[in-house]
């Protein structure tokens, strides 16, 4: 684990995890554009996973206690490249991408670090929002509304989806490079058309990502979902 061509390998794996997870969570967001009920049925099956194999929402905190260790594990190899690639030690720069085999002039590919830690803070404040204290806002649904009803109160605020919006873009621009840089250093960028089909393909699903998330914030703050 000191080699940093073992640091990236993970921080490629961890990240390509934590975009499926995205997939996976936007999917599930998606569930209020048929109905709150949907939704919230939605939300209780994840409760009920492996029912009764595993009692109650044990699958659920399994999987939270994965999905930590992979964020953990992104976070830690994430340094570990960077402060390589500052002090010139340890290897970095022979096993970089070469920069005519890879978008490392765009912006997104210059401030993947600090967006990491952006990305970071929002995730704090998300999980204090929907888990860790649902009545951040002062505000909280009624038992009726469920947890469609927290994620309604939540986005009825301008503020809050101005919030949410900055994040996903940020989110976006992260996976716009993280996703070909991932499969780059796993050795997929074989080819000139490797690597052309992967850059369009991170910016698919970075685009996916951008319009699936943001579109029910925007449905509830213009009062199309209530």
């Amino acid at each position: 684990m000191r080699s940093t061509v073992a640091a990236k390998a993970l921080m490629a794996v961890t990240g390509l995890i934590l975009i499926l997870f995205l997939l996976m969570h936007m999917f599930g967001n998606l569930k209020l554009l048929a109905s709150n009920e949907d939704f919230n049925r939605y939300a209780g099956f994840l409760r009920t996973i492996l029912n009764p194999i595993l009692p109650g929402d044990s699958f659920l905190w399994i999987f939270r206690i994965f999905m930590l260790l992979a964020i953990v594990l992104h976070i830690w190899s994430a340094i570990r490249v960077n402060k390589q690639r500052n002090i010139g030690t340890g290897g970095a720069g022979r096993y970089s991408v070469k920069k005519n085999l890879s978008p490392e002039n765009t912006y997104a590919a210059r401030t993947m670090y600090w967006g990491g830690w952006i990305i970071f803070l929002f995730l704090v404040l998300h999980l204090l929002q929907f888990t860790i204290s649902p009545d951040l806002l002062n505000n909280p649904p009624t038992d009726a509304a469920g947890r469609a009803g927290m994620v309604l109160t939540a986005f009825s605020h301008w503020w809050f989806v101005l919030i949410y919006l900055i994040a996903i873009i940020a989110v976006c621009m992260h996976v716009s490079h993280g996703f070909w840089s991932a499969f780059a250093t796993l050795g997929v960028n074989v080819s000139g058309t490797a690597r052309a089909v992967l850059r369009v393909c991170s910016w698919i699903v970075a685009i996916v990502i951008l319009v699936g998330f943001m579109t029910p914030p925007f449905l509830i703050l213009f009062g199309v979902i209530s």
